[in-house]
């Protein structure tokens, strides 16, 4: 894995995982992941340090066995769009096809949000702008 510690080194998706643990599965969204970990949205998070076995349905195809460890957790905090219920995993392992195939999706689509920030910037006119400041 390569390290990535910004937030802003993240990508924003919105792909559903589902979480096997040894006591059973649950379900959750992935809402920002990057090549060393992910944010995983959900109703039940695992505790610090539990481990489990993730299946990422990526917006290109279903990313599988891949091993994480929980190491940031909200379990009793406000769930909200401030503070979402949920929890922070750190990829562990995974094949190397899967992990290779991560990669280049994850940098695509931060070069796709790169590019939407860029075209919401307006346009100036600078002959206008000149005009308004004599």
């Amino acid at each position: 894995m390569l390290p990535e510690t910004s937030s802003t080194s993240r990508a924003q998706v919105k792909w559903p995982v589902i979480m096997n643990t040894d006591e059973g599965s649950a379900d959750g969204v992935i809402t920002n992941i990057n090549n060393n970990g992910a944010f995983i949205r959900c109703s039940k998070p695992l505790r610090l340090t539990e481990t489990c076995k993730l299946t990422i349905e990526s917006a290109d195809r279903q990313i599988q066995d891949v091993l994480a460890e929980v190491v940031w957790t909200n379990i009793y905090g406000p769930d909200d769009e401030l503070s979402p219920r949920g929890m922070g995993v750190r990829f562990t392992g995974l094949p190397e096809t899967e992990e290779k195939f991560l990669r280049k999706l994850i940098r695509t689509i931060k070069e796709e949000n790169r590019a939407e920030e860029v075209s919401e910037i307006p346009e100036i006119d600078l002959d206008q702008t000149a005009e308004m400041l004599h």
